[in-house]
Order: C-alpha cells, then sequence, then structure tokens
C-alpha cells in the first residue's frame, strides 16, 4: 500500500521577537512566548537559525539548523513536559 503525499502545508509561522526574556513566535492567530529558563536551547543560538523554523504539521514547529522539535502543547504549557536536554 502506499500514501500519497499530504498538501503543501499553506500555514505561515515566523519568530515576531527575540530578546534576553526569550522568544516569541506567531503562529497563524496565537502568539506564544518561549522564555529562556523553559526552553534553553535559544540562549545561545544565532538569531538567524533562530529565525529558520518551519511547521510540518499543524501546532508543530521546527528549527532544522538546531534540531529543534517542539509541539503547541509543549510551549503553552512547558511545566507538563520536563526538559530531556539542555545545553552543553
Amino acid at each position: 500500500m502506499s500514501s500519497s503525499a499530504l498538501g503543501t502545508n499553506t500555514s505561515q509561522v515566523e519568530v515576531t521577537h527575540v530578546s534576553n526574556h526569550g522568544v516569541w513566535l506567531l503562529a497563524g492567530d496565537r502568539e506564544l512566548f518561549m522564555s529562556y529558563e523553559n526552553f534553553p536551547w535559544f540562549r545561545d543560538a544565532p538569531v538567524g537559525k533562530i529565525l529558520n523554523v518551519e511547521e510540518p504539521t499543524p501546532g508543530h514547529y521546527y528549527w532544522p539548523e538546531l534540531d529543534i522539535d517542539l509541539t503547541e502543547e509543549i510551549i503553552s504549557h512547558p511545566e507538563r513536559f520536563p526538559l530531556q536536554a539542555r545545553n552543553a
């Protein structure tokens, strides 16, 4: 059995702000905040790599140059998801 490719994702996702507190992500009509305390992988990353974000499926965000995968659920409720890795 073979599966056909899904249609192109037309959802727009973009990083709208990077500050000394964290990163703001605009996904559709929602703005999500990722503090460096909860998402330390972004703290020392070059801004250009932070800005390069994709949404392969709705609510799933991927930073290919940083190899970071997050979901809207993780970003909205980081307390439910203990950190599995930290920057060295």
